[in-house]
């Protein structure tokens, strides 16, 4: 089957950064899916991995989480799913990656694709959704509201992949009034359209503007990236007793000055749950079925803003080089082989 992978880790400008192989299909046991992938979506997590892991057990490392196929095979344990269904999932963290015509994943982290979208629509929300909808209603618990500031939340870096469904997620789900930041009138309208009620700017301080609002102190801040940048105007605008989460990997983050105010911190990796197996690890085909129900309803949409071009090794390093500018609005997509 055809495949892109790398055997040496480092920078995307390189030309065996990433390279089109071939390898051996592989055949599902216990609660496995062998899905024939359709089209995959490309997040941080995959350049970050490039650059740092080498293959383990293996001559290759495939990249890839998200993506969206039909089923072609199961293994003898698994009960949810039949060859021909519609799938959609983020896979994990520990087993060969998306990018490759045929891949296997364990059936209880797999949802069915939402029927009203195209297969790289859907590719890109499983993994921006599972670690939104973890951080909101699992860390956060967003919808028992803190003592101060219980109907506000700041989202800082809106315009990405995790934030766009994150404000989607808020306003199709909760009552929040949704502070949102972004850097650019590109990326502004962007948040907007996802429904932020309010955007401020990243690069400029951000609890004199949460001030500027006059919605007061919000009782739930999510930061999904360059936290350590914000970390003095996240802890000052914070309400007392207040909720935060994070998703980014600071160098350095001082969580003393969190005392004062009894604000609880919260840390989400979406790849925890697959990664040791824990009794609730089917939690998250489940919520994919229900962010599946919501996209068929009307009440979000996907946040794929680019189809960059067939599944392959040149598009690929393209995609990862241009998520690595910092730059990117929503979700890249690719499809087919």
């Amino acid at each position: 089957m055809k495949a892109v992978g790398y055997r040496t880790p480092g920078p995307v400008n390189r030309e065996d950064a990433l390279l089109d192989i071939t390898l051996e299909r592989p055949d599902p046991e216990g609660r496995d899916l062998l899905v024939k992938v359709v089209a995959v979506s490309v997040n941080p997590v995959d350049t970050k991995i490039r650059m740092q892991r080498p293959p383990e057990g293996s001559e290759w490392r495939v990249l890839g989480f998200d993506a969206a196929g039909v089923v072609e095979a199961i293994g003898p344990d698994a009960e949810n799913f039949k060859p021909g269904d519609r799938v959609f999932y983020a896979g994990s963290i520990a087993r060969p990656g998306t990018n490759s015509e045929y891949h296997l994943v364990d059936e209880r982290i797999v949802g069915h694709s939402p029927s009203s979208v195209s297969d790289a629509e859907a590719a890109a929300l499983p993994l921006t959704a599972i670690t939104a909808w973890e951080m909101l209603f699992d860390r956060l618990d967003v919808k028992r509201p803190t003592p101060q500031g219980g109907s506000t939340i700041l989202v800082i870096g809106g315009a990405g992949g995790v934030g766009s469904i994150t404000i989607q997620l808020l306003r199709a789900l909760t009552d929040l009034t949704v502070i949102a930041t972004a850097s650019r009138p590109e990326t502004e309208k962007w948040v907007r359209e996802c429904g932020a009620h309010h955007v401020i700017n990243h690069r400029q301080p951000l609890a004199s503007q949460v001030e500027a609002l006059g919605l007061g102190a919000p009782g739930f801040v999510f930061s999904i990236t360059q936290t350590d940048q914000h970390w003095t105007d996240i802890i000052e605008l914070i309400a007392p007793q207040g909720r935060f989460g994070l998703i980014d990997d600071p160098k350095e983050l001082n969580v003393l000055p969190l005392k004062l105010k009894a604000v609880s911190l919260h840390w989400e990796l979406m790849f925890t749950r697959s990664l040791f197996e824990t009794p609730d690890m089917a939690e998250q085909g489940t919520l994919l079925n229900e962010v599946a129900a919501l996209v068929d309803a009307g009440r979000i949409r996907s946040t794929a803003t680019e189809t960059a071009g067939k599944i392959d090794a040149a598009t690929l390093r393209a995609v990862h080089a241009k998520i690595e500018s910092g730059t990117v609005r929503g979700k890249i997509v690719l499809e087919g082989f």
